[in-house]
């Protein structure tokens, strides 16, 4: 089987669903001389892109996105098996906190970005829900993280959003950490008022706009 032949079977195996087949395809691309960097961005990557394309169309949903991100998962184990903690966070996107705000309990949508910012490439630390803007930014500073989204589905919680924010800027990290957030009340105005970075009201778009800011970063 040819370079391009695994590659391809590596995207498809993760845009079909297919655990068994994304293991399979990592090892023949291991066994090819591929590297595991080439295998996750030409190949498992690309499915993913096509499952994020999809699910914003809706002609995916949650199930299967859990599914694809399974076949993804599984492959990146098989690939990066060999290789030390530093290698592996050197082939991470990079590093974000995913929580819902303080005073917020609802985490439907925070799960489902968590999937799919963790089949994306991203090393993702989950908070949790409800979570005090304080440890946010205790957590960001502490992890040196790339990017941290919060979600608020209530607008009473959305101030905890600029909280972060400026908690940040006390903490002198703000420069180093971007902010995106979401929720059914956020708006890109919020957004832009509160000085934070990125949005997004849906789990394919939040995958986009991290890749950029993470890598304007």
């Amino acid at each position: 089987m040819s370079r391009e032949e695994i590659l391809s079977k590596l995207a498809d195996a993760v845009s079909e669903m297919e655990p068994e087949i994304a293991v399979e395809a990592a090892h023949e691309a291991l066994a090819a001389g591929i590297s595991p960097t080439e295998a996750i961005q030409q190949g498992l990557s690309k499915g993913m892109d096509v499952v994020s394309e999809l699910f914003d169309e809706g002609e995916m949903f949650v199930p299967q996105i859990l599914i694809a991100a399974e076949a993804f998962q599984s492959a990146v184990e098989v690939l990066t098996a060999g290789l030390s903690r530093d290698e592996q966070q050197a082939m991470s996107r990079g590093k974000v906190i995913c929580h819902t705000v303080q005073g917020d309990i609802h985490d439907v949508g925070k799960n489902i970005v968590k999937t799919m910012f963790r089949a994306s490439g991203f090393e993702v630390i989950d908070m949790g829900r409800d979570v005090p803007v304080d440890d946010v930014v205790l957590k960001a500073k502490e992890e040196n993280v790339d990017l941290v989204t919060g979600s608020a589905l209530m607008t009473t919680t959305m101030p905890s959003q600029r909280d972060i924010v400026n908690g940040l800027i006390e903490e002198g990290i703000r420069d180093k950490v971007k902010c995106m957030f979401g929720g059914a009340p956020v708006s890109q105005a919020w957004v832009d008022k509160i000085g934070a970075d990125g949005y997004a009201d849906n789990a394919a778009d939040a995958v986009k706009v991290a890749i950029e800011l993470v890598s304007a970063r």
